[in-house]
């Protein structure tokens, strides 16, 4: 079978109106994929920077796939939230962006975006946080349903990944 290796880490994100963020992410796949090792999701720290508005996470990604189509490549999504001094969260954005597809070291720039919600629960979000979020966070990437939502654009989040491609010469893929 075609073997895929993802090597690499999620460097930071730049562009969201507050700083002490961290990142959730995991990785999907269609069905013919198998993940032979690695973990498929994860979670950085809290960062809050000193100087400058990115935080940095420098939070490794290593798996190890197995396939035998190229149905269902592999998208990492995520999700960036915000982290006040109280200890509460707040989702500050959802993203995802494929993964490449051709070998060798690759920086992707993933944007992110959140639901606006309705006039009242903006007002809601200026005086008690929180705010809208996905019920199924598959939405993110199956855009089935997505072009119905109201959307503001948030911060960009940085990834920066290694791609190794074995026996996909078989399939007829040229690496």
């Amino acid at each position: 079978m075609a073997e895929l290796h993802i090597i690499g880490q999620i460097i930071g994100a730049s562009g969201f109106p507050q700083s002490s963020l961290f990142c959730k992410w995991g990785v999907h796949t269609g069905g013919a994929w198998r993940l032979l090792s690695g973990l498929r999701e994860g979670q950085t720290q809290v960062d809050f920077p000193q100087t400058g508005e990115m935080a940095h996470w420098s939070h490794p990604i290593d798996l190890h796939y197995t396939t035998k189509g190229l149905q269902g490549w592999p998208k990492l999504h995520i999700q960036v939230w915000h982290q006040d001094s109280f200890g509460r969260c707040e989702l500050y954005g959802y993203g995802y962006c494929h993964i490449p597809s051709s070998p060798g070291h690759h920086r992707l720039q993933c944007a992110t975006w959140r639901p606006l919600g309705s006039w009242q629960e903006q007002l809601a979000q200026m005086f008690v946080g929180g705010g809208p979020q996905l019920r199924s966070p598959d939405l993110i990437y199956s855009g089935a349903d997505r072009y119905r939502l109201h959307t503001v654009a948030m911060g960009v989040v940085e990834v920066e990944l290694g791609i190794i491609l074995r026996h996909f010469d078989r399939y007829g893929i040229e690496s």
